[in-house]
């Protein structure tokens, strides 16, 4: 009975209570966008990390990251290479040989990362290969082919078939160099990593910088739960003078960022429920105050107070799953049309590629923070019924039914 009753008293008065229905699945609704922009630009900078800098693991040596030194090469490098080789759970691997050194054409100089590369095996870690947007990928043919960023290019004034120097320290100390021809250009999401890096084949620089090992191994997993679990397996199994890291270690300050997203996501999402939950109170204890001669001829006929305050808060608790479950409902269908279509920042392309930020975000919610919104925003409603039955059951029977209107 009390269900029907309360029921009837939600809509008793339509326009108060859509109005304040409407006005939760508009809150619902903006928090969960916020929320799904939020997540969609930690999971750009994720998936962005892992593909062009991290991938899920890493191997150097030792020191390689106090001290990029040329020699800094990995020890036992055949054995981890077999073991990768025959690891079921390494989707793609690949070694690179890094040399710091100088990039120069007739008009300009700047420092540059080489990176020497495997063909074969460096498309199937990093997507460089569909990112050229001048030129081709690098091949067996011609005489020292390089691959440089847009932004390099621009800089320099370069383009397909220019020539630069390349110059850096060998192993024996000596500085070495070489002309290099400009195979292709390539642009990815992250500003920094373009201004930083080219691409060379692995033979070409280790023959000019006497060196014949790598300085890191990079790869990718089928499963990115198994993370943690193989970096653990790989620390055990390598040498002693090497050092295993997975993409969290490598980035510590992605990994700060996605911590503080998710508390800006809990602090939006309390600040919401708290605002709305006085809204409800107000709505509830003017609907309460209007049929305080009512609640009075209840009291008198004998139905308990006990009862009366369950009235209220199965009203509010109505509200409140109407409100949060309609907002909800709305959320997903946005969020999946956004997450088809994305959400297009060309005005701020060039801030976000700063961060390594893609232009074309896709936010992404997951069914957890579905139910965490749902769940709060109902909580909050059956409490706020709490302070309204508490005001009403307050009053005596006589005072109840002779409360004017």
């Amino acid at each position: 009975m009390l269900l029907k009753l309360a029921w009837r008293n939600v809509w008793r008065n339509k326009l108060r209570t859509s109005i304040m229905i409407g006005a939760m699945v508009f809150g619902v609704v903006g928090v969960i966008l916020m929320m799904g922009f939020m997540n969609g630009i930690i999971d750009n900078l994720v998936k962005n990390a892992i593909q062009w800098q991290t991938s899920h693991i890493q191997i150097h040596q030792k020191n390689y990251a106090i001290n990029p030194d040329i020699n800094s090469v990995i020890d036992d490098e055949a054995k981890i290479t077999a073991l990768l080789e025959h690891a079921p759970e390494v989707k793609a691997w690949t070694s690179r040989t890094l040399v710091n050194g100088m990039i120069a054409s007739a008009r300009s100089t700047r420092g540059i990362q080489l990176n020497g590369i495997d063909l074969v095996s460096e498309p199937t870690i990093t997507p460089i290969r569909s990112h050229i947007i001048d030129g081709e990928w690098l091949d067996d043919h011609g005489r020292n082919p390089i691959l440089v960023s847009q932004k390099t290019a621009e800089r320099l004034k370069l383009r397909v078939f220019s020539k630069v120097v390349i110059t850096f320290t060998d192993t024996t100390g000596e500085v070495t160099g070489a002309a290099f021809r400009v195979k292709g250009i390539f642009k990815t999401s992250s500003s920094a990593f373009d201004d930083a890096n080219v691409y060379v084949r692995k033979m070409d620089l280790q023959s000019l910088g006497l060196v014949y090992f790598d300085h890191e191994i990079a790869m990718v997993l089928h499963n990115e739960d198994q993370v943690t679990e193989f970096r653990d397996k790989l620390s055990l199994t390598v040498s002693d003078k090497n050092r295993v890291q997975d993409w969290l270690q490598l980035q510590p300050l992605l990994s700060t960022m996605m911590s503080s997203m998710a508390a800006g996501n809990q602090i939006i999402l309390v600040i919401f429920v708290i605002a709305m939950g006085f809204g409800i109170i107000n709505i509830l204890l003017m609907s309460v105050f209007e049929r305080t001669r009512e609640f009075g001829v209840l009291m008198a006929v004998g139905m308990k107070k006990e009862n009366i305050r369950r009235l209220i808060i199965i009203e509010s608790g109505f509200i409140g799953f109407i409100g949060a479950g309609a907002g909800v409902i709305f959320s997903i269908l946005f969020i999946y049309v956004l997450s088809k279509t994305g959400i297009p920042l060309d005005a701020m392309a060039e801030g976000l590629n700063a961060f390594g930020v893609d232009s074309v975000l896709y936010p992404s919610v997951s069914i957890t923070d579905y139910l965490a919104v749902f769940t709060m925003v109902w909580c909050v409603s059956v409490l706020a019924g709490v302070y309204p039955a508490h005001q009403i059951i307050k009053k005596k029977p006589v005072e109840a039914m002779a409360e004017k209107q």
